[in-house]
């Protein structure tokens, strides 16, 4: 198959023959047809987050099933599937409490090969990487049969893709980790894909004010699009003070999506007493995270992680098509461009210099 293969951070992916294995008895191969490129593939393009090289990047597709293994039970041949990086084993305390986004922090090892077995992907005798074990900027991918939930065939594919990093992500961390309530106000750092996402979950959850902050006019204007009723760009003054004044006080809920120390600590000062601040943005390693020790006392203000948006993914997907059919999950906005395996590089260029246009770039195959 073809695949775009990173040998050194910083630098353009080449397009290599990569050789692929067959499916072991829980793994399944999938033909993709669409991937989205995220910003979390641009944290490990660029060597701000450490991995192994040559390594397949991309985490965000969507595609066809063409083979599974002899005890796969969850898909067959011919099934339309959407991929997540947050496989479960269903049997762990987190899984059987209800929390199968954490299984694979703490259970990675079973969703991938052993030592002692053929690599999933290989060039020659050169093992290749298989990034988040999924490895999607690529024409197939091989993967655990608990990464994959199968949706209607009838759901364009290159929307579809989107649903499996960006939008659980985001819709989900306002769904599940933060529970946001009707009427409630909500502020929202980083109007990227995932912020805009967020945006769009809590107009559906019925937030009766969403405000938008961003440093790009452009994403702001996008931002209005998915249901943000204020925006505040921290250009025009002090973007805590804007959204307290907008909020009599601050908002109930705040996300942040960016993955820096001065904006997660913007959206926990943006709260008012009780308030949750939801952090979504990958936080580089090392990097801490200060807030008033005693406020947490006083007021009860809530400062939380979120990851793949505490998603129960198979759930959630088919419900996320369902609202995308309704007319309520706005996943046509999102895409910003189409490109091809050879324009990754470009993609993930047009992503760290932050341009205002780009919501997501779609590998269409």
């Amino acid at each position: 198959m073809k695949a775009a293969v990173m040998r050194e951070a910083n630098k353009p992916l080449s397009i290599e023959d990569v050789t692929i294995s067959k499916p072991g008895p829980r793994e399944v191969l999938v033909r993709l047809k669409a991937i989205g490129v995220c910003h979390s593939d641009v944290h490990f393009w660029d060597g701000n987050f450490p991995t192994e090289m040559p390594v397949i990047l991309g985490h965000e597709s969507a595609g066809v099933v063409e083979q599974v293994g002899s005890m796969v039970s969850a898909v067959k041949p011919g099934d339309h599937v959407i991929s997540i990086l947050s496989p479960f084993c269903g049997v762990c305390e987190y899984c059987l409490t209800g929390h199968m986004s954490v299984c694979h922090t703490v259970n990675g090892d079973q969703f991938k090969r052993r030592p002692d077995e053929a690599p999933r992907l290989s060039i020659g005798k050169e093992k290749v990487g298989q990034f988040l074990n999924l490895s999607s900027f690529a024409e197939q991918i091989l993967v655990h049969e608990n990464a994959l939930c199968s949706i209607d065939k009838d759901m364009p594919l290159d929307r579809a893709c989107l649903i499996g990093c960006g939008v659980i992500t985001g819709v989900g961390s306002v769904f599940h980790s933060a529970r946001v309530e009707p009427g409630s106000t909500v502020a929202v750092i980083g109007c990227g894909g995932v912020g805009l996402a967020a945006i769009n979950g809590a107009a559906i959850a019925g937030a009766s004010r969403i405000i938008a902050v961003d440093l790009s006019p452009e994403k702001l204007q996008l931002a209005t699009r998915f249901g943000a009723t204020d925006t505040v760009n921290p250009k025009s003054g002090n973007a805590i003070e804007q959204v307290k004044e907008l909020t009599r006080g601050g908002v109930h809920y705040s996300f942040e999506c960016v993955g820096s120390k001065q904006t997660a600590e913007m959206a926990y000062h943006m709260l008012r007493p009780r308030g949750v601040a939801t952090i979504i943005g990958m936080i580089s390693p090392g990097v801490n995270i200060e807030i008033p020790g005693i406020e947490l006392l006083v007021t009860e203000k809530r400062l939380q992680g979120a990851v793949m948006g505490s998603n129960r993914f198979r759930i959630d997907f088919p419900r996320f098509v369902d609202l995308y059919r309704q007319g309520k999950l706005h996943l046509d906005d999102l895409i910003s461009d189409r490109i091809g395996l050879d324009g990754i590089t470009g993609a993930m260029q047009n992503l760290k210099s932050n341009k205002g246009t780009v919501a997501r770039q779609v590998v269409v195959l």
